[in-house]
């Protein structure tokens, strides 16, 4: 059967190829998505899910990693370490898409089985694989800041940073200019954009661009996730709705992971930004230097996303069986 050219470069790096991560993530609806998508891409060696409140309470977030992870049968190849349950110096402010639960339309009732060690279990596994390993932050940065501040010659050693957050050039979907993530935790967003370890970021600059819906997800042939995610699907796009404005499901932190695992799909850019932390309009703004010949980029923002080719090859990536 031919391949398109990307699609076996893509097969390639399946067969030769495989990213140490960890990701450290607040599920929520995307989340879930998101670590379907890399078990089942085959292309990542997870040490560890990280988890960390934001879209839920930490209770909630540990809760449903466990609960996708037990839907994957991963849970004997993955530990899931429970970290931080506030931002640094704010209150917990909690997403409204996903639902009390985190994972509203499933409300999954296994227990959380926190151990609170997330940032300690961060360390040691960059320890242990100097230059290594590419931290996935799918959530609020508390976790990788507070390891940041322990241990920074340890974090030095990343071989770098895929996160999910910021508002480029776009409104914010927290307070106009704040992309969630941040806005959660812009002291911890603060550290972490300022440490100097390789950096990408994919803001809703790119997730806005792509929109999937109810027909998307029934494509999905394995019946172990399409019948799970349709039930998620079903109140995350209502509720996106509702809080938004759009009747559709945003691919937020499966855009992430497909950033890594098809760079082709993507359109990069290099930019200093910086966190505004203290501003009572603009808290959590990603504030980017946009004036020619000034700043030093630290960040690489992927500022679009192929939607054609994230729909046929998140599609067809969570229908192997």
């Amino acid at each position: 059967m031919h391949q398109d050219p990307q699609t076996a470069i893509i097969t390639l790096l399946n067969n030769y190829f495989m990213y140490d991560v960890i990701i450290d993530t607040d599920p929520g609806h995307d989340d879930a998505l998101a670590i379907m998508l890399a078990t089942k891409s085959g292309l990542f060696k997870i040490h560890a899910i990280t988890t960390v409140a934001g879209n839920s309470t930490i209770e909630n977030t540990t809760r449903n990693a466990r609960y996708v992870l037990e839907l994957l049968n991963l849970t004997a190849s993955i530990p899931i370490y429970s970290g931080s349950s506030v931002p640094l110096k704010q209150k917990l402010i909690k997403a409204v898409v996903h639902g009390s639960s985190g994972l509203d339309g499933i409300n999954p009732k296994n227990k959380p089985k926190l151990t609170g060690d997330a940032v300690n279990r961060i360390i040691e596994i960059v320890n242990r694989n100097p230059n290594k390993i590419l931290l996935i932050a799918l959530g609020p940065l508390t976790n990788i800041a507070k390891a940041i501040i322990k241990k920074p010659s340890v974090m030095k050693n990343l071989k770098g940073m895929i996160i999910m957050g910021g508002a480029i050039k776009v409104p914010g979907n927290k307070n106009r200019v704040a992309e969630f993530n941040v806005f959660v935790d812009p002291d911890a967003a603060d550290i972490v954009f300022r440490f100097p370890v390789k950096k990408t970021i994919v803001p809703l600059d790119a997730c806005n661009q792509v929109k999937l819906n109810l027909d998307d997800f029934r494509k999905i042939k394995d019946e172990s996730l399409r019948k799970p995610i349709l039930k998620m699907m079903y109140p995350y796009i209502e509720n996106i709705y509702k809080d938004e404005g759009v009747r559709t499901a945003l691919m937020y932190d499966p855009l992430t992971i497909y950033s890594i695992i098809n760079p082709l799909a993507c359109h990069k850019k290099a930019y200093d930004i910086v966190v505004e932390t203290k501003g009572e309009h603009t808290r959590g703004m990603t504030v980017v230097d946009l004036r020619l010949g000034e700043g030093n980029p630290n960040t690489t923002v992927v500022e679009r996303i192929s939607e054609s080719k994230f729909k046929k090859d998140f599609i067809g990536i969570l229908s192997r069986m």
